[in-house]
C-alpha cells in the first residue's frame, strides 16, 4: 500500500459498516479518505477516532445525497478544488427494501436503483474523468457487490436487491473493458461479500426486529473489517495484476 500513501481516495456510504470500516483502513495505510453519507457526523467521529489513534492518512467527511445527481457532481467539483481529484473510488454505498417483484413498491426499487447502479455509474464516470483530466493512468475503481450479483436465493424480499448487483457485476466487466480499450492501465474491480454482519439486515428488515437478528444467528456472519482488508489487497497488487472480482462468504454459508 506504500504506493498509495498521501493520495485521494472517495468512499461512498462510508458512515458505517463496511464503507466505514474501509475509511478507517485506507486512512490507516496514509490515505486521504473523502468519506461521503448523508449522516455526516458519523464520519465526523470516525475522522476524530483515525485522528487520536495517530493514523498516517487523514478522513475528511462529506455530505451527499447519492440519489440526487447534482449533489454527486458539487462533491467531485469540490474534491478537485480541495484536494485536486480522485484516485481511488470505492463505490462501497448500497441498499435494499423488502419490495417483491410481484407486490413491491415502485418507490422502493427505484430507490435501489438510484444508490445501487446509477450513482455507482456516476461515481465511476467522474473518477475516471478526474484521473484522465490529471493524467493519472494507475488509479483504480472498486465496486461493492454482493453474492446476490452471482445468484438468485430464494427470497421475495431481495429478488429486485439482488437484480442491482447482477447488474454490478456487469457495469464492472463493462468498465474493465472499456478502460482497456481507452489504453488506460486504471483497474476496476468488483467484491462480492456473503453475509457481512452490519446495518444492512436491520434497515432491510426494520419492521422485524426477530427477522433482522435472525440474519446473524443461524452461523459466524463475516465482519466489516473483513471486507476492508479484500479492498487493501486490491490495492496491493502489482500494476500489471488484474482482479476482476472476489467472491467471499462465510464458511457456513451455504449459498
Amino acid at each position: 500500500m506504500d504506493r498509495w500513501r498521501g493520495r485521494v481516495a472517495l468512499v461512498t456510504g462510508a458512515s458505517v459498516g463496511i464503507g466505514a470500516a474501509i475509511a478507517k483502513e485506507l486512512v490507516r495505510c496514509g490515505m486521504k479518505v473523502v468519506g461521503c453519507a448523508r449522516d455526516v457526523d458519523k464520519i465526523q467521529n470516525l475522522a476524530a477516532e483515525c485522528q487520536s489513534a495517530g493514523h498516517s492518512g487523514v478522513l475528511v467527511p462529506f455530505k451527499c445525497d447519492l440519489n440526487n445527481e447534482e449533489e454527486i457532481l458539487s462533491m467531485f467539483a469540490a474534491i478537485k478544488d480541495q484536494h485536486k481529484g480522485v484516485d481511488v473510488c470505492i463505490n462501497n454505498a448500497g441498499l435494499a427494501h423488502p419490495e417483491s417483484l410481484l407486490h413491491g413498491q415502485t418507490s422502493g426499487w427505484k430507490n435501489m436503483l438510484d444508490v445501487n447502479v446509477l450513482a455507482l455509474c456516476i461515481c465511476s464516470r467522474e473518477t475516471y474523468q478526474s484521473m484522465k483530466e490529471r493524467n493519472v493512468d494507475d488509479g483504480h475503481i472498486i465496486n461493492l457487490n454482493s453474492m446476490s450479483g452471482h445468484r438468485v436465493v430464494h427470497s421475495t424480499d431481495v429478488h429486485f436487491y439482488s437484480s442491482t448487483k447482477f447488474a454490478v457485476t456487469a457495469l464492472t466487466e463493462g468498465l474493465r473493458q472499456e478502460l482497456r480499450e481507452a489504453n488506460t492501465h486504471i483497474r476496476a474491480t468488483c467484491i462480492s461479500p456473503g453475509v457481512v454482519e452490519t446495518q444492512f439486515a436491520p434497515r432491510l428488515y426494520s419492521e422485524n426486529a426477530d427477522k433482522a437478528a435472525a440474519s446473524y444467528t443461524k452461523f459466524k456472519a463475516l465482519e466489516a473489517i473483513d471486507v476492508a482488508n479484500s479492498v487493501t489487497y486490491v490495492l496491493s497488487a502489482p500494476p500489471h495484476v488484474q482482479i476482476g472480482d472476489i467472491q467471499m462468504r462465510p464458511v457456513e454459508q451455504v449459498l
